[in-house]
């Protein structure tokens, strides 16, 4: 029975992901406090698990017109070596601070979709 709800937290993440939504880190949340994954292993799940996912919704985001390529260009060139920089930076921190600055993160994010205004589509 494990198996199945593991599947359905896996197939409904999934589903968030092709949306673009953040269903990764939803499976992380559902890594470490329902699983008890540590956070190490759960963040390298989730790595596999984005590769995975990424590339069908970009194929379909692309496909629709979606994608903003200049801007998508921009993120990379910052994202990819700021990437790095915190993996490098994450396999220093031990297991309970790299849990808390996710968690402060999730909490900021959480907060600002709460209480931001939406904006007017022109």
């Amino acid at each position: 029975m494990s198996w199945l709800v593991s599947l359905l937290a896996g197939a409904a993440t999934g589903v968030l992901s092709g949306f673009g939504v953040g269903g990764g880190t939803l499976l992380l949340l559902w890594l470490t406090l329902v699983q008890g994954m540590d956070q190490f292993q759960a963040g390298g799940v989730n790595l596999v698990y984005f590769v995975s996912c990424a590339l069908p919704a970009l194929w379909g985001h692309v496909r629709q017109g979606l994608v903003e390529k200049q801007a998508a260009l921009w993120c990379a060139l910052a994202g990819v070596p700021a990437c790095a920089a915190a993996a490098f930076l994450a396999s220093r921190l031990d297991v309970e601070t790299l849990r808390r600055v996710f968690g402060v993160f999730l909490l900021a994010v959480g907060l600002r979709e709460l209480f931001s205004k939406p904006q007017r589509r022109a």
